[in-house]
C-alpha cells in the first residue's frame, strides 16, 4: 500500500499520512456498508486517491517534495499511467526496497529505512534487529528520509551499471525482514508467517531479476533451507521446540530440495560470499539425521569462512554455538566471555541463553540458573519467554533453589 502510494505522493512522509487516512476512512466507510471483497485494493486506491487530490490542491507544495517518481514517465493527472506495469519489476515494494537502498545514504539506514517503511516493521524491531536502542534508530530512520528529499532520489529499480553498490543492502533488508517473521521480536507466537513468506516473495522475486548474482541465489537458498522447519519450531501449545526436538520427517522436503539446488548453484559461481555461506550452513542442518549426526566441524569451518567475510558478533555467537556441539560446552565458555565484553551485545538475549544452555549441560545449575534470568529479562517473545522459563524451573531445581518469580 505504501509502495504503490509513493510513486503518486513523490514523498515518503506524505505517503504515510495519505495511508493513515486511508484507513480512518476505512473505518468509517466499512462500518456503515460492510468489508468490500478485496479490502487491501480498497486501502491501495483510496491512500493513492488521496496522494492525487493534495498534488492537485497543493501545487506549490509539490516544489518541496523529493521527486520519487521516474521523470516523464509517470503523470499523477493521469489513472492510466499510474496504473501501467513495470516493463522490469512488477513488484512496487521492490522498487521502494531499491530507492531505500540508494548509496547517498549511510549502509545502516538504507536498511533500517526499508525494513520500517517497505516492509512495516516497528522501529524497535528494526533497532533489535540493529543491535541498538530504539532512540538511536528513530534518528536514523529520519536522517534518512531527509536525505532522500534532499538528494532528490529517483524512485526506481537501478541500472545495471547500479547494482553492485546497492544490491548488498538490498539482500541484508530482505534477509533482515525474514528473521523479523522468522522469531517475533514480541507478541505470543514464535513466528510471523505473514513477514515469512513476504520475505520470500521478495527474494524469489530478486533471484529471478538478477539469476546472474550469486548472492541473490544464496539468500533464497538460505530463506528456503531455513522456513523448511517452520512446522516443526513450536508443538501444538505453542511451545518453542529446539532442533534437537523437532519431528525432521515433517521438515518441507520440496524447499529443502530447492534450498540445496539454489545454494549449490550460488556455491559454483566462485568465492561465496555470506548469504550463500549461511545457505550452506543451514543446508547442513537439513540434510543431518538428527542434532547429534551433524556434521558439527564442517559447520564450524563455515562459520570461520563467513567470519573471514563478515565478521559481527552475532556471527561469531554462532559459531561459538557449534564450537560447543563440536568440541564440548567447555570449550566454547571461553569465546562466550570475549564477546560479552562487546557492548553491541550487552542487551542481546541470545547470549545469556547460550551460555546458560552451556553451563547448564556442563552441570553448573547455579550459574545456568542466573544466566536464564538474564536472558529471560531481554527477551520480548512469549514462546522463547516461556522456553527460558521452563529451564529456569529445571535448573532451579537442580541447584535446589526455587525458581525466581517470572
Amino acid at each position: 500500500m505504501l509502495s504503490a502510494t509513493v510513486r503518486v505522493a513523490g514523498d515518503l512522509d506524505v505517503a504515510e499520512e495519505c495511508a493513515q487516512e486511508a484507513y480512518v476512512r476505512a473505518l468509517q466507510t466499512w462500518t456503515r456498508d460492510g468489508v468490500p471483497e478485496r479490502p487491501g485494493a480498497w486501502l491501495t486506491t483510496a491512500a493513492r486517491n488521496q496522494a492525487l487530490d493534495r498534488l492537485r490542491r497543493e501545487i506549490t507544495l509539490r516544489r518541496k517534495l523529493p521527486l520519487l517518481v521516474e521523470p516523464a514517465t509517470v503523470d499523477p493527472h493521469n489513472p492510466a499511467d499510474l496504473d501501467r506495469p513495470d516493463a522490469t519489476v512488477p513488484d512496487d515494494r521492490l522498487r521502494l526496497v531499491f530507492t531505500c537502498c540508494h548509496p547517498a545514504l549511510a549502509p545502516e539506514a538504507r536498511v533500517a529505512l526499508t525494513l520500517r517503511l517497505v516492509c512495516g516493521v516497528p522501529t524497535p524491531d528494526v533497532a533489535r534487529a540493529f543491535l541498538v536502542s530504539e532512540p538511536t534508530m528513530a534518528a536514523r530512520i529520519t536522517r534518512a528520509k531527509k536525505k532522500i528529499a534532499e538528494a532528490r532520489i529517483p524512485y526506481r529499480v537501478p541500472g545495471r551499471a547500479e547494482l553492485p553498490e546497492r544490491l548488498d543492502s538490498v539482500l541484508t533488508a530482505v534477509h533482515l525482514l525474514f528473521s523479523t517473521g522468522h522469531t517475533a521480536g514480541k507478541g505470543d507466537t514464535l513466528v510471523d508467517e505473514e513477514i515469512c513468506d513476504r520475505a520470500m516473495h521478495l527474494a524469489r522475486t530478486l533471484a529471478a531479476l538478477l539469476p546472474e548474482q550469486p548472492e541473490t541465489r544464496g539468500l533464497l537458498g538460505l530463506l528456503l533451507l531455513t522456513d523448511a522447519r517452520r512446522a516443526t519450531r513450536t508443538d501444538q501449545q505453542g511451545r518453542l521446540l529446539l532442533l534437537a526436538d523437532q519431528d525432521r520427517t515433517r521438515w518441507d522436503q520440496r524447499a529443502i530440495l530447492e534450498g540445496l539446488t539454489v545454494t549449490a548453484g550460488a556455491l559454483a559461481s566462485g568465492p561465496p560470499a555470506r548469504f550463500t555461506l549461511q545457505a550452506a550452513i543451514a543446508g547442513v542442518h537439513a540434510t543431518a539425521p538428527s542434532l547429534e549426526q551433524t556434521d558439527w566441524p564442517r559447520v564450524v569451518h563455515l562459520y570461520d569462512r563467513l567470519l573471514a567475510v563478515w565478521n559481527t558478533p552475532v556471527v561469531a555467537l554462532n559459531r561459538a554455538a557449534a564450537v560447543a556441539f563440536a568440541d564440548g560446552p567447555a570449550a566454547a565458555l571461553p569465546l562466550l566471555d570475549e564477546l560479552a565484553a562487546d557492548p553491541r551485545l550487552a542487551d542481546y538475549p541470545y547470549l545469556p541463553a547460550t551460555r546458560a544452555d552451556l553451563l547448564r549441560r556442563l552441570g553448573d545449575a547455579a550459574g545456568a540458573a542466573s544466566a536464564y534470568r538474564r536472558a529471560m529479562e531481554l527477551t520480548a517473545n512469549s514462546a522463547e519467554r516461556a522456553f527460558l522459563e521452563q529451564r529456569l524451573a529445571e535448573v532451579s531445581r537442580a541447584a535446589g533453589a526455587r525458581p525466581a518469580p517470572g
